[in-house]
Order: structure tokens, then C-alpha cells, then sequence
């Protein structure tokens, strides 16, 4: 029986382990990868952020997963759902979500997960919605939610964030259950 929950040629979608930390907390530290959220994390932070993947998964049956290349087994981020923290017309809700080390970009990763993540959701999980949204400055995350089919559905500014924030303005995607 294989470890993942969910895979794709590329890639094994799995619950979390001890050893996925410092790898994590190194994708979070990085400014490329964070380039698009308010600050990058220390090893504390990522740490607290793993704590609130967990207990997501231990609520709710579900999380962002972590995420290998089959090929070499490597952790390189994850991919998945999560319940947004703040509140907003929209939630709460279902978001789909991904974060991958810059060393993978432009190979279709994220896309190639999310649309496994998508069918498994639906699919699996029963989902009748899912969301996500990101900055609107963040063109790459938005091109993978059309690339996923999901649908643009307004803009919005994040209330965690300054409104003068760049990235407080915020783009919304939405696909149904078909």
C-alpha cells in the first residue's frame, strides 16, 4: 500500500511527518517563495503553521499535503485545503492551496497536484465548492486556478492585511461541484 493519499505521475500527495520541518521551514524562509505573502517564516512560525495543518487534518480530514517527487522522494511543499482563518462574506469556507520551493516552478507541478487535489475533493471528500484567492499581484497562483478551471468570482482586500498593503487586494476563484 503506498504511502500517498493522492498521486500523479510527478508527484505523491501524503499527510505530514517530523521529518517534512526543516525542509518547510526552509521554503518558508525563502523570499522568492514567500515573495507574495506579508513576510517570510522562521522555524518557529513554520513550525506553528504545521501544528494548524495537523489539527486541520485531525478536525476536518483533510489539509494541505505534503508533497514529494516521486522520482527522488523529495519534499518540495505541498499542495491541498485548508479553512481560511479570517472572516469574510465567503467563508467559511473550503480554499485549495499550494506552496512549492522555487526550485520546481514552471514544470506544472502545482497545476498537475491541484487538479488531483480538485478531483479528490469533489470527488472523495464531497465538496460542493472550493475556493482560492490570492494577491492580485500574484499572477502565477492566479494562471494555475484557470489552468485548474476554477472560476474568477471578484476581488477583495484580505482583512489580515493594511489596506495599503500591495497585496491586500486580493482576486477570488470558485469551482462548483459538476
Amino acid at each position: 500500500m503506498s504511502k500517498y493519499l493522492l498521486e500523479t505521475p510527478r508527484l505523491g500527495l501524503r499527510t505530514w511527518q517530523e521529518s517534512d520541518l526543516e525542509p518547510f521551514a526552509k521554503i518558508n524562509a525563502d523570499s522568492q517563495a514567500m515573495q507574495f505573502y506579508p513576510n517570510t517564516l522562521d522555524k518557529a512560525a513554520t513550525q506553528k503553521m504545521l501544528a494548524r495543518i495537523q489539527q486541520q487534518y485531525a478536525d476536518y480530514g483533510f489539509s494541505v499535503y505534503a508533497v514529494d517527487l516521486l522520482k527522488d522522494k523529495r519534499f518540495i511543499g505541498y499542495i491541498g485545503f485548508m479553512r481560511p482563518s479570517f472572516e469574510s462574506y465567503f467563508t467559511p469556507c473550503v480554499e485549495i492551496g499550494w506552496r512549492l520551493d522555487p526550485s520546481v516552478w514552471n514544470q506544472g507541478l502545482a497545476t498537475e497536484g491541484a487538479l488531483a487535489c480538485l478531483e479528490y475533493g469533489f470527488g472523495t471528500l464531497g465538496f460542493q465548492e472550493i475556493y482560492s484567492f490570492t494577491a492580485e499581484i500574484n499572477k502565477p497562483s492566479e494562471r494555475v486556478m484557470q489552468k485548474i478551471g476554477l472560476k474568477k468570482v471578484d476581488t477583495f482586500l484580505h482583512p489580515l492585511l493594511e489596506k495599503d498593503s500591495p497585496l491586500a487586494l486580493h482576486v477570488l476563484y470558485k469551482a462548483n461541484q459538476s
